[in-house]
């Protein structure tokens, strides 16, 4: 079956049922601000997904591994603004990108309510990183990142509160925190 049905199968099935949802709500703040990521999956015999590296001079999150995203614009729901921002930091033209669905909010401690936009692009996209908003751009195995035994738990203090995230490493890529958190959700909806 090629990625693109069965992804829709598995999707459809996983968000028919209740999962041990995990985010940082009791970290977050009573008024969160809308924002959405994409969640691109290559269509490839080992599909991945696409991850960013955010610049080191950024002001918030500054050198993390993220999914292209951020906030919602007025007017724009989810799926437009995961498109959008796609677009802004890698160059991806939604006529690329075959959109699967939206998965389950994530609200961060950080002040923002996360919708995931699954989506499959081609293997072969030309992408064009934006030097302002990344820095390096890599992809990291679906099977790899959504097996919980490649998921790390770890904790910290943040705000004075301990904060428990988990970390994934592949190659050479710390994925941890918001993203890695996602992507935990994603597995447990996503029976990959």
């Amino acid at each position: 079956m090629s990625l693109i049905p069965r992804l829709e199968r598995l999707h459809a099935e996983g968000h028919a049922s209740d999962i041990e949802h995990r985010d940082e709500a009791g970290l977050a703040a009573a008024e969160l601000r809308p924002a959405a990521v994409l969640a691109a999956i290559t269509d490839r015999e080992r599909p991945g997904f696409l991850l960013i590296h955010r610049p080191s001079n950024m002001r918030s999150h500054p050198g993390q591994v993220a999914f292209p995203g951020g906030k919602i614009d007025p007017g724009e729901d989810a799926v437009e603004a995961a498109l959008r921002e796609a677009h802004e930091e890698l160059g991806i033209n939604s006529r690329d990108v075959t959109v699967i669905g939206t998965s389950d909010v994530y609200r961060t401690g950080s002040g923002y309510a996360i919708t995931p936009v699954i989506a499959v692009v081609p293997p072969d996209l030309q992408l064009n990183p934006s030097p302002t908003e990344v820095a390096a751009w890599f992809e990291a195995p679906v099977d790899f990142v959504f097996d919980a035994a490649n998921h790390t738990p770890h904790s910290a203090h943040w705000q004075g509160a301990e904060r428990r995230y988990i970390e994934i490493l592949w190659q050479e890529h710390r994925i941890w925190g918001v993203t890695a958190g996602i992507i935990a959700n994603l597995a447990r909806r996503i029976a990959w």
